[in-house]
């Protein structure tokens, strides 16, 4: 609450009259000061309650008018006189004037000290009052705090300011407001909130109507968000202490989500690695988290990119809610993130997969496959970290550049699982009746590019070894590794899922898991 002229002439012990200008009353007073130059405005600053006796005062009608038309133009918030000491009237010509200036002339019957005691102690008043204000409007936002969170903070910020906020993200994203529905200012604060930079800073954007508030978030480095507050202009003291302490509060709340988020995404991310080292099944994944339903965009971006950052991009760019149900895990193949499916058909719509978002927020190169169903995430995974492993800017993928990806209606699932079976059966019941892992050493063989020595080194086994473990897949398999054909055969068997992509409109390969599951355990799928 501001001291007005009205408010200033019914003060306690004031007595004056309003002689003209009734249309400024609504000036606000800052000081009370006696003056009796004749051009007292290189002296005042605005909101002065300027008192005389009219020593200075111009003789000719028209200095008395420049007089006043100085005074309004310079902020004076009234002109008032003591009467019957220099001059008995205030003439007809400046009272015409202060009314066209909306200039209010008093005449005091109190004494010029008085008034200015009866100004500074009800500004000393004002001041006690807006610090209980605060206080009361700090515990207020405290227990909202603790109660409802940022919406609370928010609602009792407006509530004790009287006025609107606004909370928006890092980059000027729109998160919340009070009251909710969209507002002209809005526009203006998220503006500010970029043009920053990312910087942590306060201003105000004051047009004489309204005063915007634009407050950065956090403690250190880059703004974490920016609070702004819109009140009536001008912006009183008061207000500035409780955005400054609600700014604090959203920090400190803000932050402490995010350690809760990233926290959970750490738990959520080693249950994914571990689907990914094949240390758990797929299927449990969805029992042990909520997971979004099928299909999902499988992204992997470059290595670097730490779990804090990958949480905040993926906040940013997430619609509503599915932040809480994706997947995020560091790799050494890079950081990999399993997002619904945001595209409606795959391969037309590349401007609406996450992954575009994803990757131009976070400033790095990505890959991405689509995965039909949690089985499917670990092939999807590595046909998208192959992509990334090419080089290259932005975001690729794998529908739209592997060949391979025309394959996957190519196949019937069913019979593709017939045909691995059938290949791999002597291989597994001889496994089954004498131990050794034959599929596993012929897969590692072939993917080694028939190099016994590296194939060893990848299985952890002698030379020697693994040159018994091949002689007897080739007697129990029906024909030799030296076999073009018979190659291809064993090696379609082995890889299609590696092969090709997964994601297919009609369901998966059904070989990924089972068969990769079977391998691992040495038994018939």
């Amino acid at each position: 609450m501001s001291l007005t002229v009205a408010r200033t002439m019914a003060l306690p012990g004031m007595r004056m009259r309003l002689l003209a200008g009734r249309t400024g009353t609504w000036r606000a007073v800052r000081w009370a000061h006696v003056s009796e130059l004749a051009d007292p405005v290189p002296w005042l600053s605005g909101g002065e309650f300027v008192m005389t006796i009219g020593l200075g005062l111009p003789a000719e009608p028209e200095g008395r008018r420049a007089y006043v038309e100085r005074l309004a133009a310079a902020g004076c918030a009234a002109l008032a006189f003591a009467l019957h000491e220099h001059v008995d009237e205030v003439p007809r010509d400046l009272l015409d004037a202060a009314d066209e200036c909306g200039l209010p002339v008093l005449e005091v019957l109190t004494s010029f000290i008085s008034v200015t005691e009866a100004v500074a102690r009800w500004h000393a008043d004002e001041r006690v009052r807006g610090e209980r204000r605060v206080v009361a409007a700090q515990e207020a936002m405290a227990r909202a705090a603790l109660a409802h969170g940022t919406a609370g903070i928010l609602r009792a910020l407006a509530e004790h300011a009287g006025g609107e906020a606004l909370l928006l993200g890092p980059h000027g994203e729109h998160k919340h407001a009070v009251p909710a529905r969209e507002r002209p200012w809005h526009a203006r604060a998220a503006e500010a909130a970029a043009a920053s930079g990312g910087g942590r800073s306060a201003g105000v954007l004051d047009d004489g109507i309204e005063a915007v508030q634009v407050h950065s978030l956090g403690f250190s480095g880059p703004a974490t968000g920016w609070l702004a507050v819109r009140t009536a202009s001008p912006l009183d003291w008061h207000v500035r202490m409780l955005t400054s302490h609600a700014a604090c509060l959203l920090a400190i709340e803000l932050l402490g989500l995010r350690v809760g988020r990233s926290r959970m995404h750490a738990q959520r991310g080693a249950l994914l690695a571990a689907v990914l080292d094949g240390r758990l099944p797929a299927a449990r994944l969805g029992e042990l988290c909520s997971v979004a339903a099928a299909p999902y965009e499988v992204v992997v971006v470059r290595p670097g990119v730490s779990l804090e950052a990958a949480v905040e991009a993926l906040e940013e760019v997430a619609e509503a809610g599915d932040e809480e149900t994706a997947l995020v895990c560091e790799r050494p193949e890079g950081t990999v993130f399993v997002l619904p499916e945001s595209s409606g058909v795959p391969g037309e719509q590349p401007g609406g997969r996450l992954g575009v978002r994803l990757c131009a927020r976070l400033g790095v190169a990505g890959g991405g496959c689509r995965a039909g169903g949690l089985e499917e995430v670990p092939a999807a995974v590595r046909h998208a970290a192959a992509l990334v492993a090419r080089g290259g800017d932005g975001y690729a993928h794998v529908d739209d550049l592997e060949p391979q990806a025309l394959l996957r209606d190519a196949f019937v699932p069913e019979a593709a699982r017939r045909f691995s079976t059938a290949v791999l059966r002597p291989l597994r019941e001889h496994e089954a009746r004498h131990g050794g892992d034959l599929v596993g050493t012929l897969r590692a063989y072939l993917e080694a590019g028939d190099n016994a020595e590296t194939a060893a080194r990848r299985l952890g086994v002698h030379r020697n070894t693994l040159r018994r473990r091949l002689a007897a897949a080739e007697r129990v398999s029906g024909g030799p590794l030296t076999d073009p054909g018979h190659r291809l055969r064993l090696w379609l068997a082995l890889s299609l899922p590696d092969l090709v992509p997964p994601g297919s409109s009609r369901a998966a390969l059904g070989l990924d898991r089972a068969a990769r599951d079977a391998d691992a355990e040495g038994r018939h799928p």
